[in-house]
């Protein structure tokens, strides 16, 4: 017995990802447009894909994203599993990409390539898959087979279990685009004894707003007052 539907979701918009910091496992809330984000793409989510149950990762980002999911479904309850996290990224967490290039260049020339930031205190791209795949495994095979599970978690996260889900080496296959906030990841259960278990049906879907309007919230249509004079 498992889910035969799981959705992976990625959380709204922080001031990190606006200033494109490395977030790893900081626990940084929603900025006004993260908030925004996670109304219109809750919204949206539970128009195409009603969870019969939701976990969320412990962080208050995606948390606070699984519950605005959550009330487009009658407050339905929202678990959470530190498992769940975002990969954990050491002492590059909090730094913009330049300034881990002039700190560190020759291991942010490797990450680039895809290697892992061993030195920086990084978790490893493996570990990350396991502990994802575990927990989604555990969540799905909790649920009855025409259930949905929708997963509330990060964006490396997310690559990563969804790659090792598909029976992939998260190591080196590198072949998914990162995911935007408020995104999601729909995979469906094989049949009995396929290889790989799951299947991927649809990556990176989203409220269909263009994605300049998406990242600049409510607003993006306003133009500018009249001068004062």
């Amino acid at each position: 017995m498992t889910a035969g539907t799981v959705v992976l979701l990625r959380h709204a918009r922080t001031a990190y990802n606006a200033t494109l910091r490395l977030q790893g496992q900081i626990d940084i809330p929603l900025d006004e447009v993260g908030r925004w984000q996670a109304a219109e793409g809750g919204a949206a989510l539970a128009s195409s894909h009603r969870a019969t149950a939701i976990v969320s990762s412990d962080l208050g980002r995606a948390h606070d994203t699984a519950r605005a999911y959550a009330r487009e479904l009658e407050g339905a309850e929202v678990r959470t599993d530190q498992r769940l996290r975002e990969r954990g990224f050491g002492a590059w967490e909090g730094l913009t990409g330049e300034e881990i290039r002039e700190r560190s260049p020759e291991e942010y020339a490797a990450w680039r390539r895809g290697a892992d930031p061993v030195r920086a205190g990084a978790e490893t791209k493996a570990a990350v898959a396991e502990r994802m795949a575990a927990a989604v495994t555990e969540h799905a095979d909790a649920l009855d087979d025409d259930a949905t599970l929708v997963v509330v978690s990060h964006g490396a996260a997310i690559s990563l279990a969804v790659t090792a889900l598909l029976g992939l080496d998260p190591t080196t296959w590198r072949g998914l685009a990162g995911m935007h906030n408020v995104h999601w990841s729909h995979l469906h259960r094989s049949g009995a004894h396929a290889v790989p278990a799951w299947r991927l049906v649809a990556h990176n879907v989203g409220a269909g707003y263009p994605l300049d309007q998406w990242q600049a919230g409510p607003d993006w249509n306003l133009e500018p007052g009249p001068k004062s004079a």
